[in-house]
């Protein structure tokens, strides 16, 4: 894997033959990373460590990335899961150990606010953060985390059942919710749902080991409860816990009774009493389910066709990632779940990673993916590793925005009725997601103000958010499914409080998307130079490159449901 892969830049600091899985030979580079620090004569002399510094993360960071990327491409491969493991436990920890005490010589540096304030403002910032937040206690305790995660994902993974005479993977079974057969459906629904019900007082376990932990560790910062030591955490220094809780309530007002008016079409047009969850991704007018592609060859050069329209740069880039060998899309046993995008921090490359099956999700998943792909190539030139990735807020612009924009051109996959088909498929997908957002957050806000909570009292706050923004799914003998729903959600057990993001980027991306009806060529200019941005400048300065509002109030919330309204009423005739 990855055999073509260099360096984008040379080193210059760090030796060309480092083993960066060694700390033994890391740490020698920490220790001179400091005596340059108190060295630094003046402003200049403080860049250039900075320089220094930022090459060793990006070293770092990518021999993470590969021996993550190996593990999660192949997770019952013992021998990628222990480097793994290995990295996890002995190069982790101490890497944040040498760089909060890098973070604190800066913060307390003499020359640290004679940097350029506009270059620096970010990176400053950050790293009086760190310091701010950092307590040695914490560092196994993150380090136990990780493994947790870990053992979720390689049990989820895992996972399949029997159907039609074969094993399948749960990913695998997802098309079959599309079929015009409701019994079928059903039948493969619940081989799902109980599949995964009889890992449920595991996965229940997990996620009370990683809770205690978390909880833990926000004590151990002085801070009253989880959910807050996270959002600091996560520098949101644009946004508070009240504002998301506000965004919950906007997207009830406005989002759950669209989706309301959805179901109800969907169940008139089905002609059934009640709409059931295996009733939710099949096609009402009783089509087969959409048919993309075949093999992931086609998934593939059918996308490339999507960029060679849509833009010259793009299309350049996705290219690339065949060139180098960048993609690895196809689903099967023992594979992770889910799909991602991670960065080789020194090639300055993107790597995509996902399960697809063939069905019109792994479309949107691939331009969804390509959108970050996209934004790694964009800030390439970007010196400091820290500046060549975004906050997630606006990562998922990024990514996001490039399913509605690609999302024009699916004449590539069908035939204009089918392209039809898939675009109000995938905009009702968007008017899906944002209750489901705010059910998750909601959720995690739930979970980490009530510490020390049952397992029953768990299941009973997931249901009464379920009632809140469910958007009127019959559920009537599937309650315990229900209940335990939030077991296939991997950002609470892997990214806890990352999910929010996804509901304050989709805003900013049905933006751009506004944007480009208006003027495509600027649309994409905006994108693009934003995108080049990558984390240099505060989120909302990011927001407004992309001619953008960085705001999920109702007021923002309002006119995009509007417009997903209108969009759909108009392709549906």
């Amino acid at each position: 894997m990855f055999k073509k892969i260099t360096v984008h830049t040379p080193r210059q600091f760090v030796p060309a033959d480092l083993n960066t899985g060694d700390w033994a030979a890391l740490a020698p580079l920490f220790e001179q990373l400091e005596q340059q620090l108190s060295a630094a004569a003046d402003a200049s002399h403080l860049e250039q460590v900075i320089l220094n510094w930022e090459e060793l993360s990006a070293a770092i960071a990518e021999e993470s990335s590969k021996r993550y990327i190996a593990m999660t491409c192949q997770t019952n491969d013992k021998t990628a899961e222990q480097d793994y493991l290995d990295f996890v436990e002995k190069i982790e920890p101490e890497e944040k150990q040498c760089s909060f005490r890098l973070a604190k010589a800066l913060s307390d540096h003499p020359h640290r606010d004679n940097l350029p304030p506009r270059r620096y403002v970010v990176f400053t910032r950050d790293s009086a953060l760190e310091v701010e937040l950092f307590r040695p206690e914490n560092v196994a305790l993150e380090t136990e985390t990780t493994k947790l995660g870990q053992q979720y994902q390689k049990l989820i993974g895992g996972l399949a059942v029997q159907f039609d005479g074969e094993e399948r993977t749960l990913v695998q079974m997802g098309r079959y919710l599309e079929e015009t057969d409701r019994a079928r459906r059903q039948e493969a629904w619940e081989l799902v749902a109980n599949r995964r019900l009889e890992e449920a007082e595991t996965i229940d376990d997990q996620l009370s080991s990683l809770a205690k932990r978390r909880n833990q560790m926000s004590a151990n910062a002085g801070f009253p409860n989880y959910r807050d030591f996270a959002h600091r955490r996560k520098g949101r220094f644009d946004y508070t816990p009240d504002d998301c809780l506000a965004f919950h309530d906007a997207i009830e007002q406005e989002m759950v009774p669209l989706l309301r008016e959805l179901h109800d079409e969907r169940q008139a047009a089905l002609g059934i009493k009640s709409l059931k969850p295996w009733d939710t991704a099949t096609d009402p007018q009783g089509r087969p389910p959409l048919k993309p592609f075949d093999e992931v060859p086609q998934l593939i050069s059918r996308t490339q066709a999507i960029f060679d329209q849509l833009d010259g740069d793009l299309a350049g880039w996705f290219q690339t990632m065949q060139d180098l060998d960048l993609l690895d899309l196809a689903n099967r046993k023992g594979k992770a779940p889910g799909g991602y995008q991670d960065s080789l921090a020194e090639a300055r490359l993107p790597f995509i990673f996902m399960n697809s099956v063939g069905v019109q999700r792994d479309v949107e998943t691939l331009l969804h993916e390509a959108g970050h792909a996209f934004h790694t190539m964009a800030c390439q030139d970007e010196p400091l590793h820290s500046y060549r990735h975004a906050p997630i807020e606006f990562c998922e612009v990024a990514s996001m925005a490039m399913e509605l924009l690609g999302g024009e051109y699916l004449g590539e996959f069908y035939d204009t009725e089918e392209v039809r088909r898939a675009r109000i498929t995938h905009l009702e997908g968007i008017v899906f997601v944002f209750p489901w957002i705010a059910t998750v957050d909601a959720f995690q806000h739930w979970l980490y103000l009530n510490p020390g909570h049952s397992v029953t009292e768990r299941d009973d706050a997931w249901d009464g958010l379920m009632d809140r923004f469910g958007g009127g799914i019959d559920w009537s003998g599937q309650e315990r499914a229900r209940a335990k729903l939030w077991h296939r959600q991997l950002h609470i057990f892997l990214h806890p409080f990352y999910y929010v993001e996804y509901g304050i980027a989709q805003l900013g991306a049905l933006q751009v998307w506004a944007n480009s009806k208006q003027d495509r060529a600027r649309a994409l200019a905006d994108y693009k130079a934003a995108l080049a941005l990558g984390g240099s400048r505060p989120l909302p300065e990011l927001f407004e490159r992309c001619n953008t509002r960085f705001d999920f109030s109702r007021n923002t919330v309002a006119p995009m449901a509007e417009l997903l309204r209108k969009e759909l009423a108009a392709l549906k005739g």
